[in-house]
């Protein structure tokens, strides 16, 4: 039986695996069983045998092996049906040996560029790499795009074939312009399902956050000029460094205004804000994500709730709005509305974002509506659509913490 403490770990090993089988073979869904299969021995044979010293290295042998017998069984079956025109060379399966031990290369980024090929729509590009990159199964990729699990396994297989036989390789540098902005949408994406958990009993994915902030660093290694680069980089150490003050004791969701600021990271804060000082002070072009990363600074760098610079943040959000179509944008600055010019200019605020189709249904217009009321001093119309959030939300804590709210103090 897998621990907790395992299965993160084989979550954590998966994607770079599976890149390393990729890169090998190039068959993204045949390479893909193959990991699945050796994950499956890593959990029974682990815990009865030991951990092995490199459990990379291990899983990479036995996918490796595993991958070579279904080429192996592959051929034999092409040959018995006597098809002609099977060209996969001896050495595609033979040449490393299975058990010859394998390069010490992380190739996870370059299969975050391979889910990011610009021949897929985002629709498709997101679901593949928190399927490939972040390890979640095709349930929790449906769960959290609200469509059924067979749609959703569909679109991954559909993406897959339409990928195969492309190149295993990061972009050359004429490519870079096609493919970045992806990237870094589905990296801020993925931080985003990990940092707050669209489905299952916990509120945040701790493992998922981390792969984000590790390519991130890899990605801004590689271009370390590049101030988007840095300023997503900056903007999830910045929102990462809240992590331990967000769930209470038994995983409950605590806010913002009522965490316990010792216990945020001051070490990812002081990186995260040297990268998008750096970031801001070398352009006069700001991005998307170097000024989110400038107001989660702001947030970050104040004392309390009430010592946060308010106008400031809401500054940044009317210049956030100058250069991205964003609902969530609006709805953010509904939050800066409120704290700076009161319940009304809030309201009227988070009616613009409402009244956008991207975000019909969604909990958070409701959550936000309740929050601005209560503010107001409307306790009765807060506490109806408290209830209404929590309605519509998929995540246990969040509704937990939203029914909470909803409850009439005795």
């Amino acid at each position: 039986m897998s621990t907790p403490a395992l299965e993160d770990l084989l979550r954590e090993l998966a994607p770079q695996v599976l890149g390393a089988l990729v890169r090998r073979f190039g068959d993204f869904s045949a390479a893909e069983d193959a990991v699945q299969e050796a994950l499956i021995d890593a959990a029974v044979q682990w815990p009865r045998d030991g951990r092995p010293d490199n459990p990379r290295g291990w899983l990479i042998r036995v996918a490796h092996r595993r991958m070579t017998d279904h080429l192996r069984s592959e051929i034999a079956r092409r040959r018995r049906e006597d098809t002609e025109g099977t060209h996969i060379p001896r050495d595609h399966f033979l040449s490393p040996a299975a058990d010859a031990p394998p390069a010490d290369v992380d190739d996870t980024l370059t299969l975050l560029f391979l889910c990011c090929h610009p021949d897929l729509t985002p629709s498709a590009q997101i679901p593949l790499t928190l399927r490939a990159v972040g390890g979640l199964t095709t349930a929790e990729i449906a769960s959290a795009f609200l469509v059924p699990e067979a749609t959703m396994a569909k679109r991954v297989t559909r993406a897959k074939q339409k990928i195969k036989g492309s190149r295993f390789r990061l972009p050359t540098a004429a490519d870079w312009p096609d493919r970045l902005g992806a990237v870094l949408h589905v990296l801020y994406l993925v931080f985003n399902e990990g940092y707050t958990s669209t489905s299952g009993e916990s509120l945040q994915r701790v493992e998922l956050a981390a792969e984000a902030i590790r390519l991130a660093r890899l990605l801004n290694r590689m271009l370390p000029d590049d101030h988007e680069v840095a300023g997503l980089l900056a903007l999830m150490l910045l929102t990462d460094a809240r992590r331990a003050a967000r769930t209470g004791p038994s995983g409950e969701l605590v806010p913002m205004a009522e965490q316990d600021r010792t216990l945020w990271d001051r070490a990812e804060i002081a990186e995260g804000v040297t990268l998008v000082s750096k970031a801001l002070t070398s352009t006069d072009r700001f991005g998307p994500y170097q000024l989110q990363a400038a107001i989660a600074a702001v947030h970050d760098e104040a004392a309390s709730d009430e010592a946060t610079d308010w106008p400031q943040i809401l500054a940044l959000y009317h210049l956030l709005a100058g250069i991205t179509d964003n609902p969530v944008t609006t709805l953010n600055q509904a939050v800066a509305e409120l704290k700076v010019n009161g319940p009304a200019a809030a309201l009227a605020t988070l009616d613009r974002a409402a009244a956008d189709d991207r975000l019909t249904g969604h909990y958070r217009i409701d959550a936000l509506r309740a929050h601005i009321l209560e503010a107001a001093g409307d306790q009765e119309a807060a506490r109806t659509h408290y209830q209404k959030a929590a309605q519509s939300t998929q995540s246990p804590p969040e509704r937990t913490y939203l029914q909470k709210k909803a409850t009439p103090n005795p």
